[in-house]
């Protein structure tokens, strides 16, 4: 019951009462919206996904895992900066085991059930070829950073795969033409027996025998892949007296063949020639037991001395914790090259525009600028070849005398291309 002096109002004075009440109320959020200098947005962009497929266990793991770390480092550094168009990257990482099927199934899903915008990674040769040719007959944009074999990008390459790093083609003839000098004859060539293993041999033996036709070889030897028992083959090549011998092992098979070399003096008696084998993933495990005097490609990190590449040095290290391989750096490079070609297809990326954004992408890196050949997706990112040896303070195997070759400098030319393709 109300007091005397209450006043009772009726069902339209209530109504007033609420409106006027509900216009202050907005007014007031308005004036607190205003006064705080920003207006909320309507709903944030849904992120860029990236389908990252690669070898993350067994063989591949010492380049892989450092990789890894540096993609993600990369990821964070471009999204701080306000991502592409506004949207953030995201990276969903798989795992293929090192097996084409498994990757083929990751990235059926990745595709069809996570939408992503486009496929990256891959490690092993055979790995790549077969998620690029699933990328090629569903029309997916494939950037391949590691898999090394040339006829990713040439033989069966196609509109929608590029590469990052320099094929064993490039490698092979740097290596080759380093080699040729050295006089030496008789070659034994050593090597897993699939893919890669085979046409890294292949490539540097056809052009030391255009540089020296003099050339012989000696033996072949080919064990399968994380499997070497490597006794037998040390035996093998030491009864064919081979002058120099090119290997192409790597991970665990390499280290198990260096631990049986050395008992038999084999590098000693030869001269060795090693694709990858510079790199930080394969010649720090061996620690002092590194072969000293070798013709390598790999990655002397330590002694790079371009000021963007210091800093990123210096970044991946405080971030990881650990001294950079030469997979933190394909990582690194693979992220950069992808966000600038997702800035040149627009906003709106689908696979036809992300393949003519990489035609001739020019891409700045922590190394140089290296551009996406227009003809065949190709990177221009070059490698290092030097020579090894023992870093008796560090206690690990390092590579000296060494020469940045820019890949530019071994690619083969449009014309060859085409005729490698079929054309004309």
């Amino acid at each position: 019951m109300r007091g005397r002096g209450a006043r009772v109002l009726g069902r339209g004075g209530v109504r007033r009462q609420e409106t006027l009440a509900s216009v202050s109320c907005a007014l007031a959020a308005t004036c607190l919206v205003l006064a705080l200098g920003a207006v909320p947005p309507a709903r944030t962009q849904a992120p860029i996904k990236i389908g990252e497929i690669n070898s993350y266990s067994g063989i591949g793991a010492p380049f892989t895992l450092p990789y890894r770390q540096a993609v993600e480092m990369a990821v964070d550094e471009i999204n701080a900066k306000g991502g592409v168009h506004g949207r953030t990257l995201e990276v969903l990482f798989r795992d293929d085991r090192g097996q084409p099927a498994e990757a083929i199934k990751h990235a059926q899903e990745l595709v069809a059930v996570d939408r992503v915008t486009l496929l990256a990674g891959g490690f092993l040769s055979n790995v790549g070829l077969a998620i690029s040719d699933w990328a090629r007959q569903h029309k997916v944009m494939y950037v391949a950073a590691e898999p090394l074999t040339e006829a990713l990008t040439w033989s069966k390459g196609h509109p929608y795969v590029v590469r990052v790093r320099p094929n064993t083609y490039e490698q092979g003839r740097m290596l080759a033409e380093k080699a040729a000098r050295l006089k030496h004859v008789r070659w034994a060539a050593i090597g897993p027996n699939y893919e890669y293993g085979k046409r890294a041999w292949e490539t540097f033996r056809d052009r030391l025998k255009e540089l020296e036709p003099g050339m012989q070889v000696v033996g072949e030897h080919w064990p399968a892949l994380g499997k070497i028992e490597p006794g037998p083959y040390v035996t093998a090549i030491l009864n064919q007296s081979p002058d120099a011998l090119y290997v192409s092992l790597f991970g665990s098979d390499w280290l198990a063949f260096v631990r049986e070399a050395e008992k038999r003096g084999l590098f000693q008696k030869m001269f060795v020639v090693g694709l990858l084998l510079g790199e930080p993933e394969y010649i720090d495990p061996l620690k002092t037991e590194a072969p000293e005097g070798m013709l390598v490609t790999g990655y002397p990190w330590y002694d790079i001395g371009q000021p963007a590449h210091r800093q990123f040095v210096e970044r991946f290290m405080k971030r990881a914790d650990r001294e950079p391989r030469l997979g933190s750096l394909v990582g690194y490079i693979t992220v950069l090259s992808i966000a600038e070609a997702l800035r040149r297809a627009g906003p709106d990326p689908d696979a036809d525009r992300l393949s003519a954004a990489f035609r001739g992408l020019p891409v700045t890196t922590p190394i140089g600028t290296i551009t996406f050949r227009a003809i065949d997706g190709q990177s221009t990112m070059g490698a290092w070849v030097g020579t090894t040896k023992l870093d008796r303070k560090r206690g690990v195997g390092i590579m000296v005398n060494h020469e940045y070759v820019p890949g530019e400098r071994v690619l083969p030319s449009d014309e060859e291309i085409r005729k490698m393709r079929g054309g004309g």
